[in-house]
């Protein structure tokens, strides 16, 4: 979290309404990114309009399929109690780790949140996706270009590359990806792209929506009652 007050101040002052995938994150201040600490500024996020939805709370990264005709996975954990050892989960666990994070953010927001969750790192299979679809859930991906690399090293991507990049490759219809702090990069990519970014697309003619406004998804959160 150690950039969202700087990524907040930003899409506040370009108007953009963003979607916020939440994990319970380590952070360098508070309780982990969703503990109380970090609550009012949760809560700030949706009287601004942002939408929120699941990263797992303990930011669970699945490792295969298990053979079978039970739906078995296995999994890490990246953060919590159990971070770093592999488990054997059913689908209803991984689908309690997704509603947990939502239940939080909600419990902070006031806000319902949104029937989606992403995937830590993007890992998935057909049998994962149907899992957690059969809970309520959609699995929210992004586009090729639409990943602006945030946690690349600046030595090899700069903060110039990275906005000419986007600048350049990003097409209607694409989702952004950016993260609210990594520790992986030492030329910080939120103070340095992120306006930037909004501006010149707003100056090739984009605008922005949430996930709740996005065509692939629409139909799915009015479905299922967010």
């Amino acid at each position: 979290m150690e950039a969202a007050p700087v990524v907040a101040a930003a899409l506040k002052r370009q108007g953009v309404r963003a979607t916020f995938f939440a994990a319970n994150e380590r952070t360098t201040q508070g309780d982990g990114s969703l503990g109380n600490y970090w609550a009012p500024w949760w809560k700030a996020r949706a009287a601004e309009g942002h939408e929120f939805a699941s990263n797992t709370y303990d930011r669970v990264v699945w490792h295969g399929d298990l053979p079978g005709v039970d739906r078995r996975f296995r999994v890490q954990p990246s953060v919590g109690a159990l971070a770093g050892r592999e488990f054997t989960w059913d689908a209803a666990k991984y689908c309690a780790q997704i509603t947990y994070a939502a239940e939080r953010l909600q419990d902070f927001t006031g806000k319902k949140t949104l029937p989606l969750f992403r995937a830590p790192g993007g890992k998935t299979s057909k049998r994962l996706l149907e899992s957690a679809g059969a809970c309520g859930y959609a699995h929210v991906g992004w586009s090729a270009t639409g990943v602006l690399g945030d946690t690349l090293p600046s030595e090899r991507f700069s903060n110039d590359v990275l906005l000419n990049k986007a600048l350049r490759d990003v097409r209607s219809g694409d989702i952004l990806l950016a993260t609210l702090g990594t520790a992986g990069r030492k030329e910080p990519w939120a103070s340095g792209v992120l306006e930037p970014l909004l501006v010149g697309l707003k100056a090739k003619g984009f605008c922005f929506q949430t996930l709740r406004e996005h065509p692939a998804y629409q139909a799915w959160i009015a479905a299922h009652g967010s």
